[in-house]
């Protein structure tokens, strides 16, 4: 790649050295000719390992003055580069130089990044490409590569789709919506700590869907972890279930405004599942829990048949199902009336 000779001092380009007729920049601008290069790097930092730190930060400074290079020239560092991170041969932390403010400003850091990305996924897959990412938290700064204003899951997404990358699209637009639920869930545990109306907390979260495009389904999901991580447990299994049942009492408003779909009551089933099996204290708690919110109409009759005949997870499976036959079979054959599905509740929910 020759690359040494462009780091003079001042962060200029130097011309005093002549490329060798190996340098990248007077290579074919295809991918193949770049796996090649990148075959020679990979040998070299297999064969010696103290080169792998010196060369990942020449690289990161290299990408700092894209803008001496000619397009030619930036597309085929972008596709060595790409090949390099598929490899491993190169951390994902070295985009951070192309969140440089002037290669941002004059579009050099967005068009690199296409042929980069192009370049990474035609060696890997995008959940590879996701995990290197994340790896260094790089998954949610991608929106950094557009000025600031610009900077939208909008302007991204099309952007990159256009150029034929709608993984990346799919990509940035699921991390802004994780980021989204992120702080949903964080401001819905202070209004609950504050004590504040369910009314407003019902407005506040139905407002952030339509904002965020949060389905119902996750919504409910949301919605449960937030209660269950509002109060501090007993560490006692028999004074779990009773701080569950009147807190669920508490909340049942507020989770029945968000399970208008059954799918959405289905889900609420799985999340109390999963949720009782993931904290032991409460493997006993599953069937009482059911019960309150079947009596405070949140889950109806419907679901709870459907979560017992086939909705189910494995966790905790043959424990819960017990829990829930006698439940489940009095639901198949009850014929009395709303006033003994009451009275019925009451007696499962005291015991």
């Amino acid at each position: 790649m020759n690359y040494v000779f462009f780091s003079a001092p001042g962060g200029t380009l130097s011309e005093d050295v002549t490329p060798t007729e190996f340098c990248l920049f007077k290579a074919q601008e295809d991918i193949e000719t770049m796996q090649a290069y990148a075959q020679v790097f990979n040998k070299l930092i297999r064969r010696y390992k103290y080169l792998e730190k010196g060369f990942e930060e020449e690289i990161k400074k290299l990408l700092l003055f894209l803008k001496g290079f000619t397009e030619s020239e930036r597309n085929k560092l972008a596709m060595l580069t790409g090949i390099l991170l598929a490899n491993g041969n190169l951390s994902a932390s070295i985009l951070s130089s192309l969140f440089n403010e002037n290669l941002v400003k004059e579009g050099v850091s967005a068009c690199f990044a296409v042929k980069l990305f192009k370049s990474w996924l035609s060696e890997k897959d995008i959940s590879s490409v996701a995990t290197s990412l994340r790896k260094v938290g790089m998954d949610n700064r991608l929106m950094e590569l557009f000025p600031a204003n610009k900077r939208s899951c909008e302007h991204f997404s099309k952007y990159f789709t256009d150029a034929g990358l709608k993984e990346i699209s799919d990509f940035a637009r699921n991390q802004q919506s994780i980021g989204a639920r992120k702080e949903l869930q964080k401001e819905l545990q202070e209004q609950m700590a504050r004590g504040d109306p369910l009314k407003d907390i019902i407005a506040y979260v139905r407002e952030e869907m339509k904002k965020n495009n949060i389905s119902e389904q996750t919504m409910i999901g949301l919605i449960w972890l937030s209660v269950m991580s509002s109060v501090e447990w007993n560490k006692k299994e028999e004074l779990v279930t009773e701080q569950a049942i009147k807190l669920l009492k508490q909340y049942s408003p507020l989770l029945k405004a968000f399970t208008s779909q059954g799918l959405s009551e289905l889900t609420l089933l799985l999340k109390i599942q999963e949720y009782c099996y993931d904290n032991i204290h409460f493997m006993k708690a599953f069937q009482k829990i059911v019960v309150l919110l079947y009596k405070a109409d949140v889950l109806s009759e419907e679901a709870i048949l459907k979560w017992y005949n086939e909705g189910h997870v494995t966790k905790g499976k043959s424990v819960f199902l017990e829990q829930m036959k006698k439940f489940v079979e009095w639901l198949k054959n009850a014929e009395e009336g709303k006033h003994l599905t009451v009275s019925f509740c009451s007696v499962f929910v005291s015991r």
